[in-house]
């Protein structure tokens, strides 16, 4: 079945065209700065790669519109269309068919993610309207922690509180999350408990027992748990409070600068980049040093909390741009999970390798692996298996 998996961002839309069966993708590119002036547009199919810089996509059904006309003019054939949705709220514990009834949802939850829901949504509602007769399938990020444990998902507050505004945690990377599960139950069958670590620009851990979420560190927003490229992640809540009451800052101020003014880029007071913090670590900067100290220190910690879900783990599994691209962020989790008995071999560690592979000592109780993941197959494949499913 040939899909196509759209990725609507908060001002981007990435896409992929690919067979379930084969996984060979035909076509995949990128709207950029949708919603502002100067985008671009990037295509890469049949070997050859097209940048159209200067675009404009006032909206994201520009974008998808560019996208369709673009893959109609080579004449490719679409079967379905996979959505990723970032937040599916309290409706959704599996990926679903759209009607009127699914996209009606989508928008009623987007106030928990209001930079990607509508955008979403707007997508979804051009691709129904452009080909009616084509399938379009919602996975939703936060549908693989749907039912985990009443402990690890609810919120010390009042319960009617929580029941009238569905406050509880939701988390995310869920796709990501279910695809590196899939992986290790075929490379380790043994690992039961396993710690996964989405590292990237966007940052959460999972503790995944027997397939099942237990724990994850995102909460009601994705602004919670680790410290990431520029979100601060957990902070005592007071702070909110704190800085409107003595700050004078109001709630969308304290909004946009926690999810974009905090994290790596408040510590070094210059870049969001792990790259970048890594050479500034090698050059001797101070803010530098304390900012991957706490960048890997705090993953850690939060690794250590995964762990107890589960009383214990048999695999820590680093996934996402960063947990596969950055072996000192991996060794300085590793290195302070040692008494969890998290053994690395470092210098396989530091080598560069394609696929999964494992980077634990031999004798290390605790099996280390890194493992890309791959959620566009992921939606790719929930479309053909909802789609025959309802056939």
């Amino acid at each position: 079945m040939n899909v196509l998996v759209v990725n609507a961002g908060s001002s981007t839309l990435k896409y992929q065209l690919m067979d379930t069966v084969t996984h060979e993708v035909f076509a995949k590119g990128s709207c950029e700065r949708v919603g502002f002036t100067g985008g671009t547009f990037t295509h890469a199919a049949a070997g050859e790669k097209k940048v159209t810089d200067h675009i404009e996509f006032p909206d994201h059904k520009r974008a998808i519109e560019v996208v369709l006309a673009d893959l109609t003019e080579h004449k490719v054939q679409i079967d379905g269309i996979g959505h990723r949705i970032v937040q599916g709220g309290w409706h959704f514990g599996d990926s679903t068919l759209v009607d009127a009834d699914v996209l009606a949802k989508i928008r009623e939850v987007a106030p928990l993610a209001p930079l990607h829901n509508n955008p979403e949504a707007d997508v979804i509602e051009f691709c129904l309207s452009a080909y009616p007769d084509l399938p379009n399938v919602t996975v939703y990020d936060t549908a693989f922690h749907f039912n985990m444990p009443e402990v690890a998902r609810t919120y010390a507050l009042p319960q009617d509180v929580c029941d009238k505004l569905h406050i509880r945690k939701y988390g995310a990377h869920g796709t990501s999350y279910r695809c590196i599960a899939g992986a290790v139950a075929e490379m380790d069958p043994a690992a039961r408990r396993v710690v996964v670590c989405h590292i990237g620009s966007g940052a959460s851990l999972c503790a995944i027992e027997d397939g099942r979420c237990m724990d994850t560190t995102m909460g009601l927003t994705p602004l919670d748990g680790i410290m990431m490229g520029t979100r601060c992640g957990s902070i005592d809540p007071a702070t909110v409070v704190y800085l409107q009451r003595e700050g004078g800052y109001t709630y969308d101020e304290v909004d946009e600068m926690m999810n974009k003014r905090s994290g790596l880029l408040a510590v070094t007071g210059e870049t969001n980049d792990v790259r970048d913090v890594e050479a500034g670590v090698a050059a001797g900067e101070p803010s530098y040093e304390l900012a991957f100290d706490m960048f890997v220190y705090k993953i850690a910690a939060k690794a250590a909390e995964m762990a107890c879900a589960m009383g214990g783990m048999d695999a820590l599994v680093f996934t996402a741009g960063i947990g596969e691209h950055a072996p000192a962020v991996r060794a300085g989790v590793a290195d302070r999970l040692a008494w969890l008995g998290v053994h690395m071999d470092h210098a396989r560690n530091a080598l560069r390798a394609d696929g999964a592979w494992k980077l634990s000592l031999p004798d290390s109780p605790v099996a280390i692996y890194v493992i890309p993941t791959d959620e566009e197959y992921m939606i790719a494949s929930d479309v053909e298996r909802i789609v025959s499913a309802t056939a």
